[in-house]
This record gives structure tokens, sequence and C-alpha cells, in this order.
């Protein structure tokens, strides 16, 4: 064997090992996003109240609303393509 042929034979092994398909855990990438969600809910429902009895300004108060807002339609998003997933599944012939 020569010394193209050995190159050749690494550089399709590294590219082979790129390729390969990545396992997640779907259950503890789901669980990790919903305890995310949960957390951003709580702490921003907290500069909320602290707002309304005057312990934060204004500003503040805004940018949690923001946040919450793009928390709950980035949830609903991902529960309609779910449930757009589960709905195609049914459709599918057996």
């Amino acid at each position: 064997m020569d010394i193209r042929s050995s190159a050749a034979a690494q550089i399709y092994a590294n590219a082979q090992k790129a390729t390969s398909p990545q396992t997640q855990d779907l259950g503890k990438t789901a669980g990790s996003a919903l305890g995310n969600f949960a957390e951003s809910l709580r702490q921003n429902e907290q500069v909320a109240q602290a707002a309304m009895t005057g312990g934060a300004d204004p500003h503040a108060l805004v940018q949690a609303l923001a946040q919450t807002e793009l928390a709950v339609e980035t949830a609903v998003t991902v529960r309609n393509k779910v449930v757009e997933a589960y709905q195609e599944i049914l459709r599918m012939p057996v």
C-alpha cells in the first residue's frame, strides 16, 4: 500500500465519523427544554411581581414580558409541530 492510498483511507475514516448520525436522548432534551421554559416563566413572574410592588423598574418589566411572550410562542409552535406530526402519522396507510 502506498502513501496516497493510506492517506485516502484515513481521510475516508475521518469523514465517516463526521457524517455518522449523532444519537441524543429525546427524553432528556425535552425535559431540559421544559425545565428551562418553566424556570424562565418563574423568573419573569418574579420580575412582574417586583414591578407591581415598586421593586423593579418598568424597563425590566417590559423585558420580562417580552421574554415570556417569546417563550410561550415558542412552546405553542413546538406543540403545533408535534400535533401536526402526530396527525401525519395517523394518516399513513398501514
